[in-house]
């Protein structure tokens, strides 16, 4: 019977793939840019589509491609749904905080991490300043490694139906942060500030549902024996 490999190389493997992964979308995005005569970083205002034709739709289709890649990591590395989800977030966080890290390294940007970036196109543009989506990257990674953890160490999490509801309320008011401004920025305008106090409610939303189904965590049988015991116990002192 083979061994399965422990969580440790587990984890190792998924985020050096995903440090691989970001380098080579680090290395598109210089090389598009440097073809388009343009410099890494300059974003705003964006081209109007009859100057760059087909590369929005071709940019739609790599980043759905990319979530395609990513699910598909947490499918072949889990094994259940829920440790698929977990590995998936990991997977993600690392390759988002890698890729700025390589596009650092390439060409030095972002400057700082209040810099403000498109961060996607699907289904309108989203835009922040690049440490917001640090911050939901290392969420991520630690709420994904934590879950996978357990999970591979035999515990079972329990979600209840509010840590659903609560956890993809907090997600949807962060990517409402990122498209307030969709419109304008669609228009040839510019990012207006940032409303950071939005994308803090839903993180803070979604750090306590995902908070608490860690907490809740139990190895699998606990309860059951703890209800065995206590049977015992009633039936001897009956």
């Amino acid at each position: 019977m083979s061994r399965q490999p422990s969580f440790r190389s587990v984890a190792a493997l998924v985020i050096v793939f995903a440090l691989a992964m970001a380098y080579l979308e680090g290395a598109v995005v210089v090389y598009l840019q440097t073809a388009l005569g343009g410099q890494v970083g300059e974003i705003f205002p964006l081209r109007p589509a009859s100057e760059v034709g087909d590369l929005i739709a071709i940019e739609v289709g790599r980043e759905a491609a990319t979530l395609v890649i990513i699910a598909a990591i947490g499918m072949l590395v889990g094994r259940t749904w829920l440790e698929r989800l977990a590995w998936s977030a990991v997977v993600f966080g690392a390759w988002d905080i890698g890729y700025y890290a390589w596009l650092y390294v390439f060409r030095g940007w972002p400057p700082s991490l209040g810099t403000i970036d498109l961060l996607f196109l699907l289904p309108v543009p989203w835009v922040g300043p690049v440490w917001s989506p640090v911050a939901v990257s290392v969420a991520l990674v630690g709420f994904g490694l934590a879950a996978a953890r357990r999970l591979r160490a035999g515990w079972q999490l329990s979600v209840a139906p509010w840590h659903w509801v609560v956890g993809v309320a907090g997600g949807l008011i962060v990517i409402l942060s990122y498209t307030l401004d969709a419109r304008g920025i669609i228009d040839g305008g510019l990012p207006g500030p940032y409303p950071w106090p939005v994308f803090a409610a839903g993180m803070l939303l979604a750090v306590v549902a995902a908070s608490d189904v860690l907490r809740r965590a139990r190895p699998v049988g606990q309860d059951r024996r703890a209800d065995e015991a206590s049977a015992q116990a009633a039936e001897a002192t009956s």
